[in-house]
């Protein structure tokens, strides 16, 4: 069954991601509408994929030829588009839902269980071929996490620093609790938060948590992981943000330990030595996830998990900096 779409807003992957994959999958996917906030982009993507450009993200859901809407950028309309959707009863794929501040996740949440639509989160980190892949190896080989450590480094302007960045640096930080959650494969009781700046006004240009995963009747017997997410090195300085950079992902298991470099490379050691993974032949993260989606929309069966993971993932991150500011460990409500 082919699904006919409508592209609501472009994000910064669309060229690397969302085009390729749309492009590879056209058995699955037709595109038929675009809005978009720049129209010279919109008419570009309408020329190529022979999609009508249309005016606004309710005209499009409402349209009789679109049985799903994919939202990959939030732009000025925020959650609107999905609240459009969700009165039209159409599916939403939703690679901007780590965008949205949390009061407004838990407006949306509450609409997509009225409405009983299809509704998928990108979280591209656990669709990774590598994180794939470690999970089939923790189920085999390596046995069950231990310890995470999940560090991300990425160069910053400090002067003059825009929305999308500020952004860009959220999402991320959301997203790596997402990963870890999907690693460990269940929720944390309890997190403690650090956070660092630079000035008294400043942004955050550090900001660390560590999550216990042990059940409340046993404290500090179960996965721990440590995520950080730095931003302290100016743009300008290449060769010290190219100096050993940190593993992705490094777990320490049962019976061994991995590291991954997303989206393809994992080096695991066991009782037997090293072992080096690179998965490159297969199939691009946007694919893997626009093809789930597509499983969700032409199923019997109401998809809408990875809005819940996402909604997790934000309340894990503010109870962090609910912690960062009492310099206590919070625990983490259901």
């Amino acid at each position: 069954m082919k699904l006919r779409v409508g592209v609501v807003g472009i994000s910064s992957v669309w060229e690397s991601r969302h085009r390729m994959a749309l492009l590879s999958l056209s058995d699955r996917f037709e595109v038929r509408a675009v809005c978009c906030d720049v129209a010279q982009r919109a008419e570009q993507i309408g020329r190529e994929f022979q999609a009508v450009v249309v005016d606004g993200y309710r005209s499009l859901s409402n349209r009789e030829d679109i049985d799903a809407v994919l939202m990959l950028g939030t732009g000025w309309y925020g959650a609107l588009p999905i609240l459009a959707a969700c009165d039209a009863g159409k599916a939403v794929y939703c690679a901007a839902a780590l965008d949205l501040d949390f009061d407004r996740l838990r407006d949306v949440k509450e609409r997509l269980d009225e409405s009983g639509i299809a509704f998928m989160a990108e979280l591209p980190r656990r669709h990774a071929p590598a994180t794939l892949r470690l999970k089939e190896l923790i189920a085999t080989k390596l046995g069950k996490p231990k310890l995470l450590f999940c560090h991300r480094r990425q160069p910053v302007i400090r002067r003059g620093r825009s929305d999308e960045q500020l952004q860009d640096s959220s999402r991320d930080y959301v997203e790596l609790v997402d990963w870890c959650r999907y690693v460990v494969g269940s929720d944390p009781t309890s997190v403690f938060g650090v956070t660092h700046r630079s000035g008294v006004d400043s942004h955050s240009d550090y900001r660390m948590m560590s999550l216990d995963f042990s059940a409340e009747t046993a404290p500090s017997a179960g996965p721990l992981a440590h995520i950080s997410c730095g931003e302290y090195m100016p743009s300008t300085w290449h060769e010290a943000i190219g100096f050993r950079p940190p593993a992705a992902l490094q777990v320490a298991c049962e019976r061994g330990i991995a590291f991954i470099d997303l989206p393809t490379t994992l080096i695991w050691f066991d009782e037997a030595g090293r072992h080096m993974e690179s998965l490159e032949s297969e199939r691009p993260v946007g694919e893997q996830m626009l093809t789930q989606f597509h499983r969700a929309v032409t199923s019997l069966l109401r998809k809408s998990s990875d809005f819940d993971d996402a909604y997790r993932a934000m309340q894990i991150v503010l109870s962090a900096q609910r912690s960062a500011e009492s310099g206590v460990r919070v625990l983490i409500d259901d």
